[in-house]
């Protein structure tokens, strides 16, 4: 008795003029009932037999993927639910949340995830560089997409990841804006009658990311060693899920960081005016201990705070209103290494993983620093030559 093969078979059904029906059987499911994968081609049936040919094989070697239902937006979501949320932080999760809504979803969404092909992924990047967005931001993008089709590739609902045969922009570095003393100066001047105006002076001062002095709470000031300890961030969620508190970027960022005198005083004066508030909200006020919190308590919106704040103190000191909140924070950078103050100090009081990390982001203010040693130099090898 011959050995009876172990190879998937299949047939070709004429359905019509062109038209052509591949059948193949894939086995039998948990009721015993066979299933087969049924394909329409149109053509010839010498088309048929190649798909035939080429499914089979594939079949045989393990590496056959069905074509899946599921539209592009459909797949987001589950991974974004199924994969990604348990796996990155919370705000890393609003991320790549809020990049796939804004760059992938509108030009990818509603095509099927069986026939996305590299070139439309490619399109989508070549578009949002002629928006004028950076190559930093298309290869961030890229880098949330490739993570969520290569999940597919895993799922057995793709052959192939296509965002891995996409070209990518060369990564260019955008001009660091950093205000200089003169301009900080006018900035906090202008800043005096605001109402942030300790916050925008703890910016400067403290060289804070954002999302750590918006998280500041009052147990994070010590006014009698004229200390503030970052220990969190404050992350909004998408989908006005409202806000919580994360741990910070990176262990570093974990700090201890010395105020100057006059922050001191302008934190303490801003207790009392929160106190005042708090007690003029009674029971309404939020107690969650915020420093920069709504009259109400809550914390601050980003966006509301550069809206109605950062951005007229900048046209009221007539400075370029393209500088970002962010920038304060390169600003204290900058100023401190421009003043000669040593770069691990400056990479600490940062939060940088490294001070690897410090020098590589203000190289610009290098230059600066090399003629200053040089200068130190000259002082101490030729001063007696000088003077002989």
């Amino acid at each position: 008795m011959a050995k009876q093969s172990t190879k998937r078979a299949g047939q070709i059904i004429k359905r019509g003029e062109n038209t052509w029906l591949v059948r193949i059987f894939t086995g039998r499911d948990t009721r015993g009932k066979r299933s087969y994968l049924n394909k329409t081609i149109r053509g010839t049936k010498k088309d048929a037999q190649g798909y035939l040919t080429d499914t089979l094989a594939m079949m045989n070697k393990g590496t056959f993927v069905a074509s899946s239902p599921l539209t592009v937006d459909e797949y987001l979501d589950q991974w974004l639910q199924d994969a990604a949320r348990g796996r990155v932080r919370e705000r890393t999760f609003s991320d790549y949340s809020e990049i796939l809504k804004r760059h992938v979803r509108p030009a990818l969404g509603r095509k099927r995830l069986s026939n996305l092909r590299p070139l439309d992924i490619q399109i989508v990047y070549t578009k949002m560089l002629d928006r004028g967005l950076s190559s930093r931001t298309v290869r961030y993008t890229h880098a949330v997409l490739t993570s969520a089709l290569k999940q597919a590739v895993k799922w057995l609902m793709l052959a192939q990841n296509p965002a891995a045969l996409v070209d990518l922009p060369k990564l260019s570095r955008s001009e660091m804006k950093a205000l200089s003393a003169q301009d900080a100066a006018r900035f906090l001047v202008a800043a005096a009658s605001d109402r942030w105006s300790v916050l925008f002076a703890v910016a400067l001062a403290t060289g804070m990311r954002p999302e750590e002095y918006l998280a500041l709470q009052w147990k994070d000031v010590n006014f009698d060693k004229g200390i503030v300890t970052v220990q969190r961030a404050l992350v909004w969620l998408t989908k006005g899920r409202g806000w919580i508190f994360t741990e910070p970027k990176t262990p570093k960022s974990r700090r201890n960081i010395p105020l100057p005198t006059t922050i001191v005083r302008m934190l303490k004066s801003h207790r009392r005016l929160q106190n005042e508030e708090r007690l003029k909200a009674g029971r309404d006020y939020q107690a969650n201990d915020l420093v920069f919190a709504t009259t109400e308590g809550g914390p601050l919106i980003r966006r509301n705070l550069l809206r109605r704040h950062f951005r007229p103190i900048l046209k009221k000191a007539g400075l370029q209103e393209s500088i970002r909140l962010y920038d304060l924070r390169h600003t204290c950078a900058t100023l401190l290494l421009a003043a000669n103050e040593h770069p691990k100090i400056v990479s600490e009081r940062l939060g940088h993983a490294n001070i690897t990390l410090t020098l590589d982001t203000y190289s610009h203010v290098l230059p600066s620093m090399q003629r200053a040693a040089s200068e130190k130099l000259e002082r101490i090898l030729f001063k007696r030559k000088k003077s002989a």
